[in-house]
């Protein structure tokens, strides 16, 4: 059999789904009248979004200039860098990539982020321009942009129009051409790379696997080699690519394993599949994702917060990177603090949750993980800041940081390195690529790329600038915590983690928003920001007054007075012994309230 395994990458919205379109079209894979736009996103969230969130798989036959068939598997991968990990296990299933760029953008920050990952997974590279078709195409302008980063020759370059399909028979030639066959089996255990998975009721899981030595078919029992827990094949098929039964799937192929396995937490993206034998050895290179931001989902009523932990547990089935555990809020009653890839893995969960599930949330305000060492030198690594240890029993903190990397119009410099600078960023390096845009290599604090950096870049650039980012090492952290209190006892709900430079700022505009937004009491309610050890800021919400008085008709002046005086008194008891019960509805205006 004659194999060519090949994925597509690209910065968002350079046209991968609507090539894979066309290349399905072209090798007949889809009748004509079958075809639709983003044939390959299953989901409505992918196809109103136009986004692809879930990678999906497709296996095409060619028949090419020598007379020969073969056969092509496509894996259409996400662009968003908050799907990277899985991406990069895409990458490891198979030998080449179409690396996409628009000709009328020409090379952006996902371009260079996708790039690095093909070339760290040894992928053969073939560079392809779309969108030629367009009236704004550039063709020859970043053909030359896209041969210097390469370092090849600009006719070697191919062209397309996903939209019209000019170029996509040159492009599978070039794909038979210069994609390697995958390499033949070891003759070890049968092994799979898994890369997805998905979930039905009456199947339960079934992976999406890149078969790299022996055999797999239906009656094998297998063993997942991260999680140890064997099954029997009840399937095997491949992807047309809605699923077709096959006998068996042999080495290079890429297709389905349906397991039966109905348990969360037991499948992951990355993770081998190997015949249950003492010895067999897993492929390398397995790590389990890790989520990098963190919000607490809460159910709006109780009554449906069973409803919200199988829905969790469902959506966990199909996405091992998604994480949660249950927690409580004095206010918000009970939840689960949840942890995701990025704020779209957020995004997408708890819309997923809302539509798939029929479920009315509150979201909190996402954060990041802290590492925080007390002054006993022990070290423990805090998600929310309700659990922070108290000002004067911490040693040192520690926070993620990422590398950024911007492209922006020229004109634009100057705003993105204010920018920077206002968000705790060092830039480390600048680029002037062929047409005058700027590449900017920085480093940041994960917490303040969260903190509206993507929204402000937009603004500085009118949306012409592109961004992408990868983790690095954890730093020492400059922040401390926030606390909120109302009538003097502190809100856990409130309470957040800020940069030590806008401690103040933060407290006096919660503070104020508070003042706005609390309801009036029969006694004074004070608000109070605290940080350091100390009161940051201050507002008091006047008492509701009763006029008790009001039946008094002439008399003495005297009598006016000692009722006024009795309330007085009575006031300031209640208010010593008061305890202040925040409306819900204050509290989702509160904690989803994103800082400015």
């Amino acid at each position: 059999m004659n194999i060519r395994n090949f994925s597509i990458i690209a910065h968002i919205d350079h046209g991968k789904s609507t090539l894979a379109d066309r290349l399905l079209e072209r090798t007949g894979t889809i009748e004509a009248r079958k075809m639709r736009d983003q044939v390959l996103d299953k989901m409505d969230l992918e196809r109103e979004r136009g986004i692809t969130i879930k990678m999906q798989p497709a296996r095409m036959k060619f028949r090419a200039a020598d007379d020969v068939e073969y056969v092509l598997n496509l894996i259409d991968t996400p662009g968003h860098i908050d799907f990277a990990y899985e991406v990069s296990r895409a990458l490891s299933a198979v030998e080449g990539v179409i690396l996409l760029v628009d000709s009328t953008q020409g090379i952006q920050a996902q371009t260079l982020t996708t790039l690095g990952m093909a070339r760290k997974a040894g992928c053969v590279i073939i560079p392809v321009l779309s969108k030629i078709d367009s009236p704004a195409s550039r063709v020859e302008e970043v053909a030359l942009e896209l041969a210097e980063l390469l370092s090849i020759e600009p006719d070697t370059i191919l062209a397309v129009s996903g939209k019209t399909g000019e170029g996509v028979e040159a492009l599978l030639q070039a794909i038979v051409e210069r994609v390697p066959a995958p390499r033949e089996s070891s003759g070890q255990d049968a092994r799979a790379l898994i890369f997805d998975f998905s979930f039905s009721t009456h199947r339960g899981i079934t992976v999406f696997a890149r078969i790299f030595d022996g055999e797999f078919k239906k009656g094998d029992v297998l063993r997942f080699a991260a999680a140890g827990q064997k099954f029997t094949v009840l399937e095997t098929g491949i992807f047309m690519p809605d699923e077709v039964v096959t006998a068996s799937l042999g080495p290079g192929e890429i297709g389905y394993i349906v397991t039966g396995v109905k348990e969360a937490g037991v499948v992951a993206v990355g993770d081998t599949v190997l015949t249950d034998r003492k010895g067999a050895e897993p492929l390398s290179g397995f790590e389990l994702p890790r989520p990098v931001v963190w919000a607490s989902v809460y159910p709006e009523n109780q009554d449906t917060l069973t409803e919200l932990r199988q829905a969790l547990e469902r959506l966990r089935l199909s996405d091992s990177s998604l994480s949660f555990e249950e927690e409580s809020s004095g206010v918000l009653g009970r939840g689960f603090r949840c942890g995701f890839l990025g704020m779209l893995h957020l995004e997408i969960v708890t819309e997923r949750l809302k539509r798939e599930f029929d479920l009315e949330l509150i979201v909190t305000i996402p954060t990041i993980a802290y590492t925080v060492i007390d002054k006993r030198g022990a070290r423990e690594t805090i998600y929310t800041a309700s659990k922070f240890p108290a000002f004067g029993d911490i040693a040192a903190i520690e926070e993620p940081w990422v590398n950024v990397v911007l492209i922006t119009p020229a004109e634009s410099l100057s705003g993105m390195i204010q920018l920077f600078q206002d968000h705790e960023g060092a830039i480390m390096n600048t680029e002037t690529h062929l047409d005058g845009r700027i590449e900017l290599a920085a480093e940041m604090p994960l917490r303040e790329l969260m903190r509206g950096f993507f929204d402000r870049v937009k603004n500085v650039s009118s949306g012409y600038a592109s961004l992408s980012y990868e983790f690095l090492d954890e730093r020492p952290a400059d922040v401390v915590k926030l606390e909120i209190f109302v009538a003097e006892e502190p809100v856990p709900a409130f309470a957040r983690v800020v940069s030590r430079r806008r401690v103040e700022e933060e407290g006096e505009r919660m503070v104020e928003k508070l003042h706005g937004i609390l309801p009036r009491q029969m006694f004074v309610v004070k608000i109070q920001a605290h940080a350091l050890g100390r009161i940051l800021a201050s507002r008091s919400i006047s008492a509701l007054r009763k006029d008790v008085t009001g039946y008094l008709y002439g008399g003495d002046i005297t009598r006016k007075m000692k009722l006024l005086e009795k309330q007085k008194k009575g006031k300031k008891r209640r208010g010593e012994h008061a305890k202040m019960d925040i409306p819900q509805e204050v509290f989702m205006k509160m904690v989803q309230d994103s800082e400015r």
